[in-house]
């Protein structure tokens, strides 16, 4: 079982920058590929970035070169830096750790609660 935290969230301008933590609980932390989601009203959740099972990282088209997934496993979180934050990133984010089942297949296990970053323009 595995219990994710996030935080960071809030409102900031357009062209600004937010960082969010997710702190998860477990001692299997480094086993899971651990991603970050956003869902913004009336749309589906799409996937942001996420660690693949070999330690590369995949992005979401609309956030590369803006956003860096990184992991720090001595203190089990995962962490999203968002830079250049447009109105369009504006959504819930959650946090989501992940096992692999095969080239680029993935279970999403276990989900944050969510944190809401709004950006206004």
């Amino acid at each position: 079982q595995v219990q994710l935290v996030e935080s960071g969230g809030g409102l900031v301008q357009a062209g600004g920058s937010l960082r969010l933590a997710c702190a998860a609980s477990g001692r299997t932390f480094s086993t899971y590929a651990m991603g970050w989601f956003r869902q913004a009203p009336g749309k589906q959740r799409e996937l942001v970035a996420r660690f693949n099972s070999g330690g590369s990282t995949n992005y979401a088209d609309s956030v590369k070169g803006r956003f860096t997934i990184s992991r720090d496993n001595a203190k089990n979180t995962v962490y999203l830096q968002m830079n250049s934050l447009q109105p369009e990133d504006t959504a819930a984010y959650y946090c989501t750790a992940a096992v692999a089942l095969g080239y680029n297949r993935y279970e999403y296990k276990y989900w944050g609660q969510g944190t809401q970053v709004t950006v206004s323009s």
